[in-house]
């Protein structure tokens, strides 16, 4: 699949805003450098450029960033009670939900909850339950609140999975 339209887009959107022509941004536990006058977004632990949807995602990231980011409200959110959702839930589940609770099940044999920055300004909290003789294991990802003031339902699908795959 590729991205080269929205990449290009989103390159476009952050340049109208005039930004330094070098950023830093931390996502999770990695950070980027942006080079905007080459169009290049590296990884600094691994020195090598970002995926494209990472790509993307710090680029929406950087352009809300600059515009001004909502306050954070102190509200979670399933990504079921986001309005516009229809349609992509089961690309969050699979890419998110489920990758948690084959990891919780591997890896964890109790219930837990953390919460992670994804970025500045952006919290994530995950939750699993390891299940018992009457239920399966489950796991959920609330969002605050905020979240729909800075990123579109893909980006907040990409950046579930981001943190899914970070636990």
């Amino acid at each position: 699949m590729s991205y080269d339209v929205a990449i290009n887009k989103s390159w476009e959107d952050l340049i109208k805003l005039n930004p330094p022509k070098s950023l830093s941004v931390k996502l999770l536990d990695d950070e980027y450098s942006v080079d905007i006058t080459v169009k290049k977004i590296l990884s600094l632990s691994c020195n090598i450029p970002a995926k494209d949807f990472t790509a993307i995602i710090i680029l929406h990231y950087l352009a809300s960033f600059l515009k001004g980011l909502p306050p954070v409200a102190g509200e979670w959110l399933t990504f079921r009670e986001f309005s516009g959702i229809e349609g992509y839930y089961d690309a969050f589940k699979i890419r998110c939900i489920d990758p948690i609770i084959r990891r919780g099940i591997k890896n964890k044999n109790e219930d837990y909850a953390r919460v992670v920055d994804a970025f500045a300004g952006v919290p994530v909290l995950v939750k699993f339950w390891k299940g018992d003789d009457e239920f399966s294991p489950d796991a959920n990802i609330y969002f605050d609140k905020s979240i729909t003031g800075i990123f579109c339902t893909e980006d907040i699908i990409v950046l579930g999975g981001l943190v899914a795959a970070k636990l």
